[in-house]
């Protein structure tokens, strides 16, 4: 290979060198800020391919995307001087890169810690004007709106968009959380105990109700069954009165016979009575036929 090729390539490599130093492009999702030796130069690029001059111009750049802040959380004291512990975060953005790079020289964690204090100052100051009820349940939104504002406020100096604030937790400090359980697990077991108590009650009004029911029907069928009973009774001594008046010497012996079978039931009965005794009215009788015959 010639000199004279040798320096054709080295001046064409040189000078495509020296192009891509003095190109760079810009992503969507980035900002860029040009410096002229050192010094904030300007900050209004597009996205695309721009130039800039090599060794005089350095070009830096910032996340143009929104940014979240989660910040640690911290105790802060309600209107009625009670501690609450609070977890909030902050969704922010670059907005004006300029500004951003003036104030904070560029450093998102300088930002991030500017950003903190700014919020708790706030979450301080709005806590403070509310009850405990109030911040946990009925004003949570209102906080987070009214916060949000005053931050935009505060660091819109800084270049800084606050998309948003939330928060997502409230919580009592680990002591007050122990003593509330324990109040509400009293407070559940009273609720327990009185709802057995009305229960046992229930219970007792239905069984004495139940053993009442029973006693009326035992009572009403015992009348019914003595009232059949009787009924039974009298149409028995009606049907015997009618025997006894067709025939009284058959129906005497009928009763006698019947009452033959009742005693002499088993060979091991054993009746005592004087031989002269009515009771053997009939067997005399039939001795008497029995002799006569």
């Amino acid at each position: 290979m010639s000199t004279k090729m040798t320096v054709s390539l080295i001046l064409v490599a040189v000078v495509a060198w020296l192009l891509s130093m003095s190109m760079f492009t810009v992503d969507e999702r980035e900002k860029a800020v040009k410096f002229r030796l050192g010094e904030f130069q300007d900050a209004t690029y597009e996205p695309g391919l721009h130039f800039k001059i090599p060794f005089i111009n350095n070009v830096r750049k910032f996340e143009d995307r929104i940014m979240t802040l989660d910040s640690e959380p911290e105790r802060y004291l309600t209107f009625e001087k009670k501690n609450v512990i609070v977890d909030a975060f902050i969704k922010w953005r670059i907005d004006d890169v300029s500004s951003f790079y003036k104030t904070t020289g560029g450093d998102e964690r300088q930002a991030g810690l500017r950003l903190s204090q700014v919020i708790k100052d706030g979450l301080r100051a709005e806590f403070g004007k509310r009850t405990m009820q109030e911040a946990i349940s009925g004003e949570r939104s209102e906080i987070m709106n009214v916060i949000a504002g005053r931050i935009k406020k505060d660091v819109a100096h800084f270049g800084i968009d606050v998309v948003d604030v939330r928060i997502k937790r409230i919580e009592l400090p680990a002591e007050v959380s122990d003593s509330v359980y324990q109040r509400m697990r009293a407070e559940r077991s009273r609720v327990a105990k009185d709802l057995r108590s009305r229960g046992a009650e229930a219970a007792e009004r239905i069984r004495a109700d139940a053993d009442r029911q029973r006693t009326v029907i035992l009572a009403e069928a015992y009348r019914d069954a003595e009232r059949t009973r009787g009924q039974g009774d009298a149409t028995a001594a009606n049907i015997f009165a009618q025997a006894f008046g067709q025939d009284e010497e058959f129906y005497g012996l009928y009763r006698s016979l019947d009452a033959y079978r009742n005693v002499f039931n088993s060979k091991n009965d054993m009746l005592v009575l004087d031989p002269d005794s009515e009771f053997f009215r009939y067997f005399k009788q039939a001795i008497g036929s029995e002799r006569a015959r």
